[in-house]
C-alpha cells in the first residue's frame, strides 16, 4: 500500500513513522525542506512540492492515489485541497486528518466529489504519544471507501481504535465534540488539583495523589498518568505560565450546542476560563471591586497595596 502524505510536523512525522514501520510506502511533502528531510530519514520517501507528491504516488483504476493532508485547519487545508484538485484523477482519495470544522469537510466532500475524487474526513487524537500506543481515529465517509484505506487505519491505531462514525462531516463532528469533552475533563482536574494545593496545612504530594487516583477511583485516566508525570517534574509548576490556548474545537462545540439547544454548561465555561487565563488582569473584575465599595463600602485593593 502506498499514501501521498502531506504535512510532517509533531503528529504528521510521527504517523508517517509508525505507516513505515508497518510497511507501507509513503511520499511525504511538507511546507519545509527541513521537515521533509527529516522524515526521510525515518523511511519516507521525499516530495518537494505538490506535483512531485502526485507523480511519485503511483496510481491506475484499480488502484487510486490516496493522499492524507496532516495540516493546520481552515485557509492552509482549503489552499492545499484546491491546489490538489487539478493534479489528481478520478477515483483518488483525499483525507483530511487535521482539525477541520466538520462543515468544511461536507463542503469539500462535495466540491471534490464533483470531481470524481473521494474524500475522508479523519478525526485524530493520540497527540506526541500516537507513535508509540497508536491513534484513535473517527472517520465519516463513504464505507466502500474507508475499506480502501483501512489497511493503513488498521496500523496506525490500536485495537478497535478507529471507526467509520458517519458519512462526510461525521468523523470531524465527533472529533470535535471528543476535543469539547476534553476542555471540561481539564478544567476539572486544574481546579481539584488547586483546592488540594490551596490546603497548604496538609501538603499534599499531587503527584502521589495523580498515581493514586488511577488505582481504580472513577477518575482514573490517560490525562491522570500524565498529571503524575508532569507533578514528579515540577510540583509545583514553577516553570509553567498559566495562559491556556484554544485551537477552536471548544469553540465549534459550544455554537453547535446552542444551534441544537443543547445545555453543555461544563464544555463553555471550560472554554470561557481558558480566555480567562489569558487575562494579566481582568476588566470585569476591577468594575466588581468598584461596585462593591460604592454600594457596600468594600475595601478595595489597589496597585498601591503591592
Amino acid at each position: 500500500m502506498q499514501i501521498g502524505f502531506i504535512g510532517l510536523g509533531k503528529m504528521g512525522l510521527n504517523m508517517v513513522t509508525r505507516l513505515v514501520q508497518n510497511k507501507i510506502d509513503v511520499i511525504g511533502h511538507a511546507r519545509t525542506t527541513e521537515s521533509i528531510d527529516a522524515a526521510k530519514k525515518k523511511g519516507v520517501k521525499g516530495a518537494y512540492s505538490l506535483e512531485e507528491l502526485v507523480r511519485a504516488t503511483g496510481w491506475s483504476p484499480k488502484t487510486p492515489r490516496i493522499i492524507w493532508l496532516m495540516i493546520p485547519a481552515g485557509q492552509p487545508t482549503e489552499d492545499t485541497i484546491n491546489k490538489l484538485m487539478p493534479l489528481l484523477n478520478k477515483g483518488d482519495i483525499v483525507i483530511d486528518g487535521g482539525n477541520s470544522l466538520y462543515k468544511d469537510s461536507i463542503r469539500r466532500a462535495q466540491l471534490l466529489g464533483d470531481s470524481g475524487i473521494h474524500f475522508l474526513d479523519i478525526g485524530v487524537s493520540g497527540g506526541i504519544w500516537g507513535l508509540k500506543i497508536g491513534y484513535c481515529m473517527m472517520i465519516g465517509g463513504e464505507k466502500n471507501i474507508f475499506k480502501k484505506v483501512e489497511p493503513a487505519l488498521k496500523v496506525l491505531a490500536p485495537k478497535d481504535g478507529y471507526a467509520l462514525v458517519g458519512p462526510n462531516g461525521a468523523g470531524h463532528f465527533v472529533k470535535m465534540i471528543h476535543n469539547g469533552i476534553e476542555y471540561a475533563m481539564l478544567q476539572a482536574y486544574g481546579e481539584g488539583f488547586e483546592i488540594i494545593k490551596a490546603k497548604q496545612e496538609f501538603a499534599v504530594d499531587l503527584g502521589q495523589v495523580s498515581h493514586l487516583w488511577n488505582q481504580g477511583s472513577v477518575i482514573r485516566s490517560w490525562l491522570l498518568e500524565l498529571a503524575e508525570d508532569v507533578f514528579k517534574q515540577d510540583p509545583n509548576l514553577d516553570s509553567v505560565l498559566g495562559y491556556v490556548e484554544d485551537s477552536g474545537e471548544g469553540r465549534w462545540t459550544v455554537a453547535e450546542a446552542i444551534t441544537e439547544s443543547v445545555p453543555a454548561p461544563a464544555i463553555t465555561l471550560a472554554l470561557f476560563e481558558r480566555f480567562h487565563s489569558r487575562q494579566a488582569e481582568s476588566f470585569s473584575a476591577k468594575v466588581i471591586a468598584a461596585l462593591r465599595k460604592a454600594f457596600g463600602g468594600h475595601k478595595i485593593k489597589g496597585t498601591e497595596d503591592e
